[in-house]
């Protein structure tokens, strides 16, 4: 196991642990994305400074998939932006880990997100507003698949298309699940990586899980200046590593209990290595 494969494990762990001792999360999502900020946060893609989170140099990340804040929380702990064990506070009175990311109190946070469909929407105002600044910075967006469903993903697909904002990066957490179930069965997307072709942006597909082809699609999305938006359509397992939850639409909202909680932090471990 590589270096940043084994911080994507051990950001998973985090996940399971402050879900189970909040209670409530969401782990599904948020484990079939730490690879992606994995390659973000730790692979040399974004320029970030967690000892300056105001820095007017950074790259920009917006998390348009809300829900999956524990992922963020555990990238943005990782990376030193705040102390680890502040990941079990989530969700508790009185912490500012939310169970949706509130950039007015978590450093790190741009945009406080939740509401499905309006990520990409304020990634591609800011892409805009770096762009009319002759900023050189990129932002980048995380989506869900099932929030594809909503329409105005697609209005923002357009405008930042007809803006030729090529400074804007949207990855795709194509899990192929959601609250409810298969997305094909809850209203299909259908090929996400052609119909964002269609609008005219640049679309790379991976495989969500493999690390170095996810650093290597992001940097090549983010130095192509080619005058449009770049779209990265990366292959998921929901609920990866974790052997009662992958490809299981049950654990899209629901917490493990205590014996759960030990049997996934188990699958975790032996992804590891660990105690052999």
């Amino acid at each position: 196991m590589t270096e940043l494969e084994r911080r994507a494990n051990e950001m998973r762990a985090d996940i399971v642990r402050m879900i189970a001792e909040a209670g409530s999360g969401h782990p599904g999502g948020s484990l079939s994305c730490a690879d992606i900020l994995t390659a973000l946060y730790f692979g040399g893609v974004m320029e970030h400074d967690p000892a300056n989170p105001q820095w007017e140099g950074r790259d920009r990340f917006v998390l348009a998939k809300g829900h999956a804040a524990p992922a963020l929380y555990a990238a943005l702990a990782h990376a030193g932006y705040f102390p680890r064990e502040e990941l079990m506070t989530l969700r508790k009175l009185g912490s500012r880990l939310q169970g949706h990311p509130d950039s007015n109190q978590v450093p790190g946070v741009e945009v406080s997100t939740g509401s499905l469909g309006q990520g990409l929407s304020v990634a591609a105002g800011m892409a805009a507003g770096l762009a009319l600044d002759g900023r050189p910075q990129t932002v980048f967006a995380l989506l869900g698949d099932g929030e594809c469903q909503e329409g105005q993903v697609w209005e923002a697909a357009m405008f930042a298309a007809h803006r030729g904002l090529d400074n804007l990066v949207a990855v795709v957490d194509r899990n192929c699940l959601q609250i409810d179930g298969n997305t094909a069965d809850v209203c299909d997307p259908g090929d996400i990586a052609q119909k964002l072709a269609a609008f005219g942006w640049a679309v790379r597909e991976t495989d969500g899980h493999d690390i170095p082809a996810l650093v290597e699609a992001l940097s090549a999305a983010k130095a192509d200046r080619g005058g449009k938006p770049h779209a990265i359509v990366a292959r998921t397992v929901k609920g990866k590593g974790v052997s009662f939850m992958e490809n299981q639409a049950g654990w899209h909202g629901k917490a493990p209990n205590a014996e759960q909680t030990q049997i996934a932090l188990a699958d975790l471990a032996a992804l590891s290595g660990e105690g052999e």
